[in-house]
């Protein structure tokens, strides 16, 4: 019985170590971002130096800290989760992106941005597996296979474009940002498709019938995820429109658009979809119809939570990334073969560099071919801001990697851990080297113009309301009055001008016939005020 008691014991004080442990990290990660954003806010007009870089500096610095105070043991308190990453980071920033995209530009250009998204990242796949497996065979890598190679593609085909969109400014230059934005979505999309699909073939021999079926299998990820994300988005823009939850309180709009958000990405990923795709369309879809059915402060809410969890997810990741760089674990375990470790780092950087180019310029040249008019033509300083927006990597390969060469965020394989310490010093060097070098390279090929005497678009709607600015990107934000646009003529003018057979003008009247009067949207539900007790509060 004595001894019955002791173990429990035992138990019981372990389990208060390790709970010691995880409050200690939670408390120091929690300082470390608060850290980082005022820092962030204190460097914010340096335009060299942005969020990315600063949590990549901090966390540096305090992974340095950690390996003096524990003598070289670890340089992080957090253990790198896969599932941490997928499951509560990634959904958050995915989404945000389609919730604030500049709907017009995107689709407007959506066949320019799927194929650098979907065929672009093909090419770069194929030629960083190609090149990697030839060229890894001249060094002393270890041991790795024909998966491994291919999950190599994957890894490094996923761009981290987040150092040139804080630079560009939609409203500047709308075509060359809806690309870059475009692209890095769908691109990410597809290096993640790519693979988990290869997670599920036979690669020990492959044949023209599992070349087959492995398109076939991109192909059904792509549809059936796009079509789960715009169905939960127009459930929930039909669920709010119906209920009205604003006669008694915002706060559950507010979550059921957050749950319903978080829930498109959990289903898609329990039937092994893509979650990335998924929430990203969802977002668009509760732009474009629900955030339009809710109350004006459920709007603003609803704005600024989606934007502050992307933020801090962001923020966190890239904090880990820095910390993780001093990993001595992986570093002991490479040993003498550090000059590996950075040939093999050399070798996929400019396989990177090869595979972008292999695609941006060709299919630049071929979009031009449709762009009729000159100023919608990708120029070539463009096309080279494009190539050099996806040079970067970033969260989405450091989570690839973890989960093709690590077990838990350990290895002690020497081809693992060359792996892991290559994909970690191409993160930090791409983010912090590149991302210096992209404001005076965009400034130097697009110097910023004057403003004409001439007014323009934005300058003649000057009669909007106080709460535009807190519109989603992308809104074509018009007063309504008693639920009808009062600013008709303008979009009349606007479609006046656009010839009447494009896409885009069949949609606008599909969508006004069918889709608003339905699921709601601007200009098609009456102004929802604020609750009573709300009003009180106020």
């Amino acid at each position: 019985m004595a001894l019955n008691v002791g173990a429990v014991s035992r138990m019981l004080q372990m389990r208060s170590e390790a709970d010691q442990v995880s409050v200690f990290a939670l408390t120091l990660f929690v300082a470390l971002l608060c850290a980082c954003i005022v820092i962030g806010h204190l460097l914010e007009k340096n335009r060299w130096i942005n969020e990315s870089i600063t949590a990549i500096a901090i966390g540096l610095i305090t992974g340095t800290i950690l390996l003096f105070a524990t003598k070289g043991k670890s340089s992080h308190v957090l253990v790198f989760s896969e599932e941490l990453f997928f499951i509560y980071l990634l959904p958050p920033i995915i989404f945000n992106a389609g919730f604030q995209v500049k709907k017009k530009q995107f689709f407007r250009n959506f066949m320019t941005i799927t194929s650098f998204g979907i065929v672009g990242t093909l090419i770069s796949f194929a030629i960083i597996s190609l090149g990697s497996a030839q060229l890894f065979k001249h060094l002393e890598v270890g041991f790795l296979d024909l998966s491994d190679y291919l999950a190599i593609g994957a890894i490094f085909s996923a761009t981290d474009s987040v150092c040139t969109l804080q630079v560009l400014s939609q409203d500047e230059k709308p075509l060359l940002y809806s690309l870059v934005f475009g692209e890095g979505v769908v691109n990410d999309a597809t290096s993640v498709v790519i693979f988990n699909a290869l997670q599920k073939f036979d690669l020990s021999r492959i044949t023209s019938g599992v070349a087959l079926r492995f398109a076939a299998s991109l192909s059904y990820l792509f549809l059936t995820s796009t079509l789960l994300g715009v169905a939960v988005g127009l459930l929930s823009a039909y669920i709010i429109k119906k209920l009205y939850f604003g006669r008694h309180s915002t706060d559950r709009e507010v979550a059921l658009m957050i749950l319903l958000a978080y829930l498109s990405y959990m289903i898609a990923e329990l039937f092994s979809l893509s979650g990335i795709l998924t929430v990203f369309f969802c977002g668009i879809v509760m732009s474009h119809y629900t955030w339009h059915n809710v109350t004006d402060n459920s709007r603003i809410t609803t704005k600024h939570a989606f934007a502050t969890l992307s933020f801090i997810s962001e923020i966190f990741i890239f904090l880990y990334v820095g910390m993780d760089v001093l990993d001595i674990e992986k570093w002991k375990v490479v040993g003498k073969r550090l000059g590996t470790s950075v040939a093999v780092s050399s070798i996929l950087l400019f396989l990177i560099m090869v595979g972008r180019a292999a695609f941006v310029f060709p299919l630049s040249f071929i979009s031009n071919l449709n762009r009729k008019s000159a100023s919608h033509k990708i120029g070539l300083k463009h096309q080279v801001i494009i190539w050099w927006a996806g040079l970067m990597r970033g969260a989405v390969s450091m989570a690839l990697a973890y989960n093709q060469f690590t077990r838990s965020g350990h290895t002690q394989l020497l081809g693992n851990s060359i792996m892991i310490t290559s994909t970690i010093s191409i993160v930090l060097f791409s983010t912090m080297v590149f991302g210096f070098i992209t404001k005076p390279l965009i400034s130097f090929l697009l110097p910023p113009q004057k403003q004409l005497s001439a007014p323009s678009e934005s300058e003649l709607s000057s009669t909007k309301p106080l709460w535009v600015p807190l519109l989603p990107n992308g809104q074509d934000a018009q007063p309504e009055i008693n639920g009808h646009d009062v600013n008709r003529v303008g979009s009349l003018r606007m479609l006046l001008r656009t010839p009447s057979h494009t896409v885009h003008y069949y949609w606008r009247k599909f969508d006004d016939s069918y889709m608003r009067p339905v699921f709601g949207g601007r200009g098609f539900v009456p102004g929802v005020q604020s609750s009573p007790a709300e009003e009180v509060l106020q």
